[in-house]
Parts: structure tokens; sequence; C-alpha cells
């Protein structure tokens, strides 16, 4: 990763920003560097770390919307511990962490493999799983049977676990969530690629109601109207929104640093419309950003697009009412 340009005093970074430790703030950040429970070998553990650095790169400054993020309060609470730890471990850690939390200001946790949206919808104060909308931004279901199991990752040390049992893989947070009390059609998916799933599994979604909203469907209808008709309904039905932003719900060639990202994804302005959409609606209270592994990226490709959808969150926050 190239180094930042040197500072300029009317260019304020991003990182600085998310770097200041803000009193009362409106956004909290937390980061889970996990990917032991990831069914492909994944490094995605490092990816809080590489999102930090290349915020270096970004301004504060949304052009587009006229809009600074120098106004938004921000803390950065660091990352948690969990690298080598067990998946059973690691989810167990997440869960006391994220009740722990404030409940009052809206929570991003930057993974880290998708296993992370399980716990953190099930801890959250904002509202307990059966009053707890879902909205995912992802290429795959995510409710495979937790018995498929996950390969050890790559720099989790030769002795870290597999996922088994009731302990889901990164392609089964769905899943356990829906076993463990969230009604299916409390979950609407964004993006779901051709080829990326199987009849098996689409077939189960139908089965218990979770609104399937495809990439074709995306491009007829456009993001910012299924988006908000997703967070209307949820909203109108629950106590509050979860947002899974799982980057490779991007095509390929926009995320190879994404294991799951195949051709005929999503463009980055789709994601990070959808994703500031989703920030600014009041019912959203946590988000989740996974599934990168900055070690198989290519030019910083994915880490710019998911420093870039990240932005896009925190800027939604920041159009909210004070």
């Amino acid at each position: 990763m190239p180094p930042a340009p040197a500072p300029d005093p009317r260019w304020p970074r991003a990182a600085d920003w998310l770097d200041r430790g803000d009193d009362d703030p409106q956004l909290l950040v937390l980061g889970l560097p996990t990917s032991t429970a990831s069914i492909s070998p994944s490094e995605a553990w490092r990816t809080p770390a590489a999102l930090r650095e290349v915020l270096r790169r970004f301004s504060t400054y949304d052009g587009e919307r006229d809009l600074d993020l120098e106004g938004l309060r921000v803390r950065d609470l660091g990352d948690l511990d969990l690298a080598t730890l067990a998946p059973v471990d690691a989810l167990r850690a997440i869960e006391r962490a994220v009740a722990d939390l404030d409940p009052g200001p809206v929570a991003v946790f930057l993974g880290g493999d998708n296993v992370v949206t399980a716990p953190i919808v099930a801890a959250h104060r904002a509202a307990p799983i059966e009053r707890t909308g879902v909205v995912t931004f992802d290429a795959h279901h995510d409710v495979r049977d937790y018995d498929s199991g996950a390969p050890r990752a790559r720099g989790a040390g030769s002795d870290a676990p597999r996922a088994r049992g009731d302990v889901p893989s990164n392609g089964a947070p769905i899943r356990w969530l829906l076993d463990h009390g969230l009604p299916g059609d409390q979950v609407v998916q964004i993006g779901i690629h051709g080829h990326a799933n199987s009849r098996a599994y689409r077939r189960l979604c139908d089965e218990v109601g979770i609104r399937v909203i495809t990439v074709d469907e995306v491009e007829r209808r456009g993001i910012e109207t299924v988006v908000t008709e997703a967070l209307d309904d949820l909203a109108a039905r629950t106590d509050a929104v979860h947002v899974d932003l799982d980057i490779d719900v991007l095509d390929r060639a926009f995320a190879p640093g994404c294991p799951g990202a195949r051709p005929g994804g999503l463009t980055p302005r789709q994601l990070t419309a959808g994703a500031h959409r989703c920030a600014a609606h009041p019912a959203v209270r946590t988000v989740d950003l996974v599934e990168v592994d900055p070690t198989a990226d290519v030019a910083d490709i994915t880490v710019m697009n998911l420093a870039a959808t990240f932005l896009a969150v925190a800027t939604g926050i920041a159009t909210r009412p004070r």
C-alpha cells in the first residue's frame, strides 16, 4: 500500500477523523478480526488494520453531498483480540463486547469474516433477535448447514479448529440467527448473485420468508428504491435494523480480495449508494462490513472499495437529525 500524501491542513484525512476519540459519539467503531470460521482460506482478520491504513488516502469531505465528516462525532474502540481464537470462543467474545456497548450511537463493526453478523444481532441491546430486522448486501444467502465445516485460516495457526456443531461458518450466520429466533420474514437480502448459491438453500430462504432481491432486480428497479422499501417495511415491524455489508456482493472486478466474489455483482456506486441510504435511516442501529482478505487483494482495489463503503455509512449517519 503506497504511503499517504504529505499532511495538508486544508485536506483533512479520514484516518485522522476516525482516530479523534470524540466524547458523546454518534458513531462507534469496533474491529472484529476473525477468520477461523471461514469456509475458504482467508486472512480477513487483517482487514480492520488495512481499512484504517487506507483511510489515510481518503478525505473527510463528500463532494457529491457537500458534507464533511469533521462534524460527525466518532470513537474508534480498536479491535478485539480474536484472530487466533476458535470460532466458538470468538463468537462468545464478540457477544460480550457487543452487549457492553452503549446502544445510543450507531455501531459499525469491521470484520473479519461474515460469521460476526450472528453475535452482533444476538447481543446488541437495541433490540432482541425476535424484534430485529436484518438487511444483507451479499452474493450469498448465508444459510448453509453448520456441519459443512470451515478450513483453518492461514493466519490463525495450525491448531485452529474448524467450525462445527452449533457454531456457524461464515456461510451460515443467517441460518444461525433463524435457528435462534430471528423470523425469516424480517430478513431482506440484496444483491444475490447467479451461480453463487444452491437451489436447496434458496428454497430454504423461500420457505422461511426471506425476501431475496437479486442483482437483476437491483438493476431493473434501482438500488435506492429497493433499499428504501426494505428499510421502511422492516422499520414498521421491528424495533431495530442491522445491516450486513458483505463486500463480496461486488462484481469480482471490483473485489479481487473477496474469496466469495463472482462476476456479475453490484458496482461500487450501487453498494455505496445502498450503504448510505441504510445508514441515513433512523431504524438502522448496527452495521457490519465483512469478507475482505487484504492479502488476496490486487492494487488495494478491494480495501479501497471497503473504505468507500465505510465512509458512505458514516456520511449516511451524519445526515440524521441531531
